[in-house]
């Protein structure tokens, strides 16, 4: 299975990236460079969209996370929504669904922002 990272445009409060495949070891760089273009577009406010995510390793994990400081880092946060499956269950296992803000939905980035 592909990975893929495609930028949705802005909703809302912030600019979301659909992510689709696998997300792994050897496909998140892709994600952490389209994260950081964001970044150093001045853009804090991201939300990733991972209806259409069926894989994602500890690798993925990290890059969430990362994503997540930078973007705390510069005022904004980084969501997740739209989970399914194995992934929805690795985020609650993880704890990451609580420190990420999950949202099984996918709504306006701003209605996930913390309060």
């Amino acid at each position: 299975m592909t990975f893929s990272v495609r930028y949705a445009g802005r909703d809302g409060d912030g600019h979301c990236l659909r992510l689709s495949g696998e997300l792994d070891l050897s496909t998140a760089p892709e994600l952490a460079a389209a994260i950081d273009r964001l970044a150093d577009a001045g853009e804090s406010r991201i939300l990733l969209d991972l209806t259409d995510l069926t894989f994602c390793d500890s690798t993925g994990m990290a890059v969430f996370v990362r994503g997540d400081n930078r973007a705390a880092a510069a005022g904004g946060w980084l969501r997740l929504t739209g989970a399914t499956g194995r992934v929805e269950r690795v985020l609650r296992v993880t704890g990451l669904a609580d420190v990420l803000h999950y949202q099984p939905d996918t709504v306006d980035p701003a209605s996930h922002a913390a309060s």
